[in-house]
């Protein structure tokens, strides 16, 4: 099966299907500088295949373009986020992913129409482990676990909630 994505433009600014390539290396660095923010922004179906198709987004974006930004990682936590909007918002509602790449890593974002926050994305040292016979409630978990920080905020049709990857580590352990 083969995924095609359509890029939106939205806003003042439209944005490039494809980021132009990372420029030569800064002088005195270990590697190419990416410029302050390149991105994508697609609209996605309101349904259950809107996540396989964030996964392919994120995955291309991030592999076209040699981010340095943990690729699986961002799937996973891509794929929850796609997930929790498309399960616990109205069918009406648009989503949207925007996949932003930065010179330390990489932040995605999924917009949804429900203006309420979703469920904790605070780390809580009270929180409990997850019931193991639960088929759900491990998303949030996996996000605050796995990304170096993670939020939402409003927005005029609703929220964004998002999360940001580190740069990998490049290199011998410890040095």
């Amino acid at each position: 099966m083969r995924i095609r994505l359509r890029i939106v433009e939205t806003g003042s600014s439209p944005l490039p299907a494809r980021p132009r390539p990372p420029p030569p290396p800064d002088p005195g660095t270990d590697g190419p500088s990416l410029p302050d923010a390149s991105a994508w922004r697609i609209a996605l179906p309101h349904t259950a295949a809107a996540v396989p198709m964030a996964r392919a987004l994120v995955r291309t974006a991030l592999a076209d373009t040699d981010a340095p930004a943990d690729r699986d990682t961002a799937e996973l936590l891509t794929a929850e986020l796609v997930a929790n909007a498309v399960e616990h918002t109205s069918s009406g509602a648009p989503i949207e992913l925007v996949v932003e790449l930065l010179a330390h890593g990489c932040q995605v974002e999924v917009h949804d129409g429900d203006p309420r926050p979703p469920g904790d994305l605070s780390a809580r040292p009270d929180a409990g482990r997850p019931d193991p016979w639960q088929e759900h409630g491990r998303g949030l978990l996996l996000i605050r676990s796995l990304s170096s920080d993670c939020g939402h905020r409003p927005t005029p049709r609703g929220k964004a909630v998002w999360f940001t990857l580190p740069a990998r580590r490049t290199g011998p352990a410890g040095a």
